[in-house]
């Protein structure tokens, strides 16, 4: 389909005689909000690596906004947006730099920046902390802002691991309303979270177990399933079948 920016087939990756990532194939489409969960050490992050073109597969097939993940890993760096609740932004730099920098990695023109950054900072209600160290900022502001730096060069792709962890329950649903805006904008939102209420929002979610994928649907029709009344109570099912952990 002329739509598909994520697509894997029998995706795998194996260190040594350990396999993390066992034979995962799905799609994900453009403008959709893609929720990728598992438990920890269910292979979630490898296989966002893997997507992300920092690892390369040991078989099997993967492709990110046109590109293959084995051969084009550059190409796909430029065209997708990062974002992780460890590491986003620069604490020692300005809101304004942090904005500069990462919009410089990506190739935007100096002008471009500049006209951007007015209206992002004014749009974030952030104009008076243009000038301000990210390490002053509250946490909820860091995530937003580091949000809107992820999708500043207008990606194909944004990849959100665990974006909303530690922020309050009034926070996160702003985050989710700038994702939702960003989905409309045509942008693809492939995000990871351990809150199972986020995962109700998504337009499809992949549960994985032991390296393996072993749902994917709407939420609506995982919890028909699994007779659930909530996706918690999918995920807890599933995760109980699980053999290994970090």
């Amino acid at each position: 389909m002329d739509d598909v920016v994520i697509y894997t087939k029998e995706l795998t990756k194996q260190f040594g005689t350990f396999t993390a990532v066992d034979h995962i194939s799905f799609d994900v489409h453009k403008g959709e909000i893609f929720g990728f969960l598992g438990a920890n050490g269910a292979g979630k992050t490898t296989a966002m690596r893997m997507l992300c073109g920092l690892s390369i597969p040991t078989s099997g097939v993967g492709n990110v906004a046109g590109f293959d993940i084995a051969t084009q890993q550059e190409d796909i760096k430029k065209r997708i947006g990062y974002m992780s609740q460890k590491f986003s932004l620069y604490e020692d730099l300005k809101v304004w730099e942090n904005i500069r920098l990462y919009a410089g990695i990506y190739g935007m023109k100096t002008d471009e920046i500049e006209r951007k950054t007015n209206l992002l900072l004014d749009k974030l209600h952030f104009t008076k902390e243009r000038n301000a160290l990210v390490r002053s900022l509250p946490l909820g502001w860091k995530q937003k802002l580091a949000f809107s730096v992820s999708i500043f060069h207008e990606p194909k792709i944004v990849f959100l691991d665990e974006p909303t962890g530690g922020v309050d329950p009034e926070t996160r649903r702003q985050f989710w309303e700038m994702i939702y805006e960003a989905a409309d904008r045509g942008i693809t939102v492939f995000v990871t979270t351990h809150y199972m209420d986020e995962a109700e929002y998504c337009n499809r979610v992949s549960i994985m177990v032991d390296g393996r994928i072993d749902a994917l649907d709407t939420p609506s029709r995982l919890k028909q399933r699994f007779n659930a009344q909530s996706m918690d109570q999918v995920f807890r099912r599933l995760a109980r079948k699980a053999e290994r952990s970090e």
